[in-house]
């Protein structure tokens, strides 16, 4: 399945090449919501709140009132997924707060899952040079992807990978380790990074893992 990606800076949509350079920017939010509108899950950053230097609440209520939105960025407390989740978050996703120490932050993520239940929570596990990052990619762990979804299976109804070697380049993906995720895991797996043609998309519905995609659709590279 294919997932449309809505990421938000300043208050308006955007697309980031590796994260960092801004190659596409909208103040359209309309256009693309109606865009969106018959896909039965969307995917909603707040890239603000993710680097802690702002919040796009506002904006993010309403796209989740118009859209089944999976809502990330910045959340890194029960009580802020509670609260993306009472904006109307059908799910919420979490990834740097679940890593302390160099390792998996397993009493957060139990509390997590106590309170909010592992069928609402998503756990981003981000990839690059086969190793864990957080913190916006800038920060390294010496878990393995695997690693860390074997650790947090138990409090997590879903997983999503972000392959950040190739994200935003719009060169296609690393099938061989997303398969490898595949069999790391009987949770939902989603994976995103450098997804770009309808092909990879099937060849991923096909693994029993959905594809989140975002520059090859801004850009009409991909036609939806």
């Amino acid at each position: 399945m294919l997932i449309p990606s809505i990421d938000l800076q300043g208050g308006k949509i955007v697309q980031l090449v590796q994260g960092e350079r801004l190659a596409i920017e909208t103040d359209d939010v309309d256009a693309w919501v109606q865009k969106f509108a018959n896909y039965p899950k969307v995917q909603l950053i707040d890239l603000d709140a993710a680097k802690g230097v702002g919040s796009n609440e506002s904006l993010v209520q309403q796209i989740c009132g118009l859209l089944p939105c999976r809502v990330g960025g910045g959340i890194r407390s029960v009580e802020r997924a509670e609260a993306m989740l009472s904006l109307g978050a059908k799910k919420v996703i979490l990834g740097s707060a679940l890593f302390r120490d160099n390792q998996v932050d397993r009493p957060f993520a139990k509390a997590l899952s106590n309170r909010i239940g592992a069928a609402r929570l998503i756990a981003a596990v981000d990839g690059k040079g086969g190793k864990v990052v957080i913190h916006g990619w800038r920060t390294s762990l010496e878990l393995t992807p695997a690693q860390a979804i074997s650790e947090l299976e138990p409090f997590f109804g879903e997983f999503l990978y972000t392959h950040v070697d190739l994200e935003g380049l719009m060169r296609g993906t690393n099938m061989g380790a997303i398969r490898a995720l595949r069999a790391a895991t009987t949770r939902a797996l989603t994976a995103a990074g450098g997804i770009t043609t309808r092909e990879e998309i099937a060849e991923l519905d096909a693994m029993g893992v959905d594809a989140v995609v975002g520059m090859a659709v801004y850009t009409g590279k991909l036609k939806i």
